[in-house]
């Protein structure tokens, strides 16, 4: 029998067969420090997927996207914020006539739930340690995670008896923790999480299940964002200045339960100049009147917190160092149009340690590190016009391909889409 199943592979057709049915699952990454633009290529790609998946993060990635296909299914990742804000966002996309999402939606049984006092731990900490977060609890959450006290949405729709005592635990610990957390009083906890179980109960799948039978069929084509950036991935950004989650291509796998091998297309989103919010280092980095124009033209405030971002040049050695996490099929270059009025633009292409004056081969690992070292710039001349109506690559004008022929050769990976303005039709598709 083990040599007949032996043969039977080794034969040419047994092969074809397998190869067909591979699964046509696409990924968007952030490939800086995150407001690159995700949501406009994920907009766009959407149309021709079945489902589109979040694979990590919670309410700490202000992005909103509003999926007008009838038949397309999301699914929230295996760590999600569940609390009850995300009531009146489901509340708000019915008030937009997003019709039938409690068929629509699927939210992982295993999702881990954001408690107010979450957000208490994040401000409180907010005076020890300048990171940078959304102060919306998911570090502390996650770190109830890791240390397993966390609970989970399995846990709320279960044994309602075994949650309450679960939650009375995990309460007690906070009650001593050493920054004198304020929790509410338990029965206001409680009974919110009585209409949440209520609430989500008609939504809760073992998304784990669910994604990987639909990814088996090769007709089931499925879209996965990371949310943040890889630069703010805990294992491989910036750290500390990071996130709390996997938020390259591997949290697709560790996020959704998706195996390595059904990943396909990975495409990078990089924004045309860099931003970042909050603390770290950020070697291109632009102070003063530039700064504040390009922050003006950009409208670089974050969704999320409201605050400025820091603004700077692109810098293609924190792409470069993207695409080998990552292994980009593509990119997408967008708000290339916020450049259009500049005399001239540089692009970060290489650092230098400015003691010995060798060039790092990659980004440093060290923040002390990266906070020293000396950009190399190359320069290119501004175009000085306005591309927002342009459509066709072949209308761009020449001093722009040569920008985008720039970012491609500095940062190793061919452009495919180029943002030129806020609406959806505001994008150029660039032949590889």
């Amino acid at each position: 029998m083990a040599e007949k199943i032996i043969k039977n592979f080794s034969e040419p057709h047994r092969l074809v067969l397998c190869l067909s049915v591979m699964p046509t699952v696409q990924v968007v990454v952030g490939a800086q420090w995150g407001d690159e633009g995700k949501g406009k290529l994920v907009d766009m790609l959407s149309g021709d997927c079945d489902v589109v998946c979040r694979c990590q993060g919670g309410n700490n990635a202000g992005l909103l996207i509003v999926l007008a296909t009838p038949s397309l299914w999301t699914v929230a990742p295996s760590f999600f914020t569940l609390c009850l804000a995300v009531l009146f966002e489901v509340d708000e996309l019915t008030a937009m006539g997003i019709k039938d999402i409690e068929n629509r939606m699927r939210i992982s049984e295993r999702s881990h739930i954001v408690f107010d006092f979450y957000q208490e731990v994040d401000e409180q900490t907010r005076g020890h340690r300048l990171l940078g977060t959304t102060k919306r609890g998911i570090g502390p959450a996650y770190a109830s995670k890791v240390s397993r006290r966390g609970l989970r949405l399995v846990d709320l729709i279960g044994d309602w008896d075994l949650f309450c005592e679960k939650f009375k635990s995990l309460v007690e610990f906070y009650k001593h923790h050493p920054l004198s957390v304020f929790v509410s009083p338990i029965f206001i906890i409680l009974a919110s999480s009585t209409f949440l179980q209520l609430f989500f109960l008609p939504m809760v799948r073992d998304t784990v299940y669910l994604i990987n039978k639909l990814a088996h069929g090769y007709n089931h084509k499925i879209l996965i964002e990371c949310a943040q950036s890889t630069m703010l991935d805990i294992d491989f950004g910036t750290f500390p200045y990071v996130t709390s989650s996997n938020c390259s291509v591997g949290g697709v796998c560790t996020g959704l339960g998706l195996a390595p091998s059904r990943v396909g297309d990975v495409y990078g989103v990089v924004k045309a100049y860099t931003t970042r919010v909050g603390s770290g280092a950020f070697p291109t980095e632009l102070f003063g009147e530039l700064a504040e124009r390009l922050q003006s033209l950009g409208r670089e405030f974050g969704v999320t917190t409201g605050r400025k971002r820091r603004v700077g040049w692109l810098d293609a050695v924190v792409v470069r160092y993207a695409h080998t996490i990552n292994n980009f099929t593509a990119l997408a270059l967008t708000k290339l149009d916020i450049l259009d009025n500049f005399d001239e633009i540089k692009i970060g292409k290489a650092y230098i340690d400015p003691e010995t004056g060798a060039t790092y081969p990659t980004l440093p690992s060290s923040p002390d590190t990266l906070e020293k070292v000396q950009v190399v710039y190359e320069t290119f001349p501004g175009w000085k016009t306005d591309i927002t109506k342009i459509r066709e690559y072949k209308d761009l004008p020449s001093k722009v391909k040569m920008y985008i022929e720039a970012v491609e050769r500095l940062c190793g990976v061919n452009v495919r889409w180029i943002g030129v303005g806020e609406g959806r039709s505001n994008i150029i598709i660039k032949s590889s």
